[in-house]
């Protein structure tokens, strides 16, 4: 049994699910759950940096666990029965060498 364990998320993703008329993906969204996912607060310097980087405040942090291939960037996330949405940039090590079961990280704010 491990020490840490993260929580389940669902990811909001868009699939395609066919083509219009005029030939144009036709999309739906698709909820995704995500087991183990840990949820930290942002640090202080991580809100200021990316406040400016983005103009958007940062509230969590989510590490996702090693062997996950979803699109993490720009997409509705939800959990604590509230609705997230992550921007920026997702964050990965090398799987290898990094000793716990999560290599990357993705930035979430409020979303309205």
């Amino acid at each position: 049994m491990a020490m840490i364990k993260g929580i389940t998320v669902i990811l909001c993703d868009k699939v395609q699910i066919g083509t219009d008329p005029f030939n144009h993906p036709i999309y739906e969204e698709k909820e995704i759950s995500v087991d183990n996912v840990l949820v930290t607060p942002s640090t202080t310097d991580d809100i200021v940096t990316y406040q400016d980087m983005f103009g958007k405040k940062a509230v969590y942090t989510l590490a996702i666990p090693k062997g996950d291939n979803h699109d993490w960037e720009d997409k509705k996330i939800i959990f604590f029965d509230k609705e997230w949405s992550s921007f920026g940039f997702v964050t990965q090590g090398i799987e290898e060498n990094i000793p716990l079961d999560w290599n990357k990280k993705v930035m979430v704010e409020r979303y309205e």
